[in-house]
């Protein structure tokens, strides 16, 4: 089969690669340009993960493209909105016409002597494979594995009767209703999950190491003021540069004042829950903040589940799982 030839092949239809084919089209409209995706559909990690209450836990301002304004009254916001502004991002612009789904970049060889890349790609669906020619490859196809998820080995896991779930893989219809059910892990998954599966009897939290988690107001009133005022075309560039900003100096209040950093954290943490919980137990790591990305939990309702008594966290390391639990 001939080789198909262009100038930048894009890998990848998620937030980046739609981002990166916009930029491309913008800036260098002369090149040509194809997208690749594996999956059947645009929009990456918001379209793979289907775990209760999946969201960002980034203000879609900033996570959202500079070119085009998020317009939700959520900043922080849950997967399917992300994903329909990916859409409709993808739509607006014509970039979804250059999105070839169920093709997987395999290989891909550097020629010095044509100063090309020659790609093997693979159709997902049928097995078939082609190759394109490119003067670029971007690849925009995430940091981690889409079709297998890391799952660690514990101890006596093959004993316990009941389903062993991972959130990437997670099944449609999976019923949890009454059941009293364990999150391995504090990271922002499993803040997600943990106040999204209500309906479980109760939710335990298991975490080997603390981590650092902070509400954060889902809805952003100085930019829904500003849009308010200006509209959302003109106001999104002051909402976007007024949230780096802000983020900026977090940060840089956490680097450079560490102990003032974690006093605050734990200031709203103890604000957040019960009186007499074990803050210093479950919600203070062996590091700084910031030496690992921080949890932020969309109006605190991490927090509200453990007030209600549906959840709760239990600090240590598993030795191993038993028939029952």
């Amino acid at each position: 089969m001939p080789t198909e030839a262009v100038d930048v092949l894009i890998v990848g239809a998620g937030i980046s690669g739609i981002g990166a084919a916009y930029y491309l089209q913008d800036r260098s409209p002369n090149q040509s340009f194809t997208i690749i995706e594996a999956r059947s559909g645009l929009g990456g990690t918001w379209d793979l993960f289907r775990f209760p209450g999946v969201r960002s836990d980034s203000d879609l301002h900033t996570l959202g493209y500079e070119f085009r304004p998020w317009r939700d009254a959520k900043a922080i916001a849950g997967a399917d909105k992300i994903l329909s502004y990916l859409k409709d991002t993808a739509h607006e612009f014509e970039l979804d016409k250059k999105i070839r789904f169920n093709q997987k970049l395999v290989t891909a060889d550097w020629s010095s002597a044509h100063q090309r890349w020659t790609a093997t790609v693979e159709h997902t669906d049928t097995g078939a494979r082609d190759t394109i020619s490119a003067r670029w490859i971007f690849s925009a196809s995430g940091y981690f594995r889409y079709d297998e998820g890391f799952t660690p080995i514990f101890a006596g896991q093959e004993r316990f009767a009941g389903p062993v779930v991972h959130p990437q893989t997670w099944p449609a219809d999976l019923d949890y209703s009454g059941k009293r059910v364990v999150v391995i892990g504090s990271g922002a998954t499993a803040v997600t999950l943990v106040p999204a599966m209500s309906s479980a009897a109760h939710v335990t939290m298991l975490q080997r190491t603390p981590s650092y988690i902070l509400p954060i107001a889902s809805e952003d009133r100085i930019a829904l003021l500003a849009r308010r005022l200006l509209g959302a075309d003109r106001a999104h560039p002051i909402i976007r540069r007024k949230n780096i900003a802000v983020q900026r100096a977090l940060w840089l209040f956490a680097r450079h004042f560490p102990t003032q950093a974690r006093r605050v954290i734990r200031w709203a943490n103890v604000r957040s829950l019960p009186a007499g919980f074990p803050v210093d137990t479950h919600f203070a790591p062996p590091y700084n903040p910031w030496d690992q990305r921080l949890c932020f939990v969309p109006d605190g309702d991490f927090f509200a589940a453990i007030r209600s008594g549906k959840a709760s966290i239990e600090t240590d390391r598993i030795s191993t799982f038993t028939e029952t639990g």
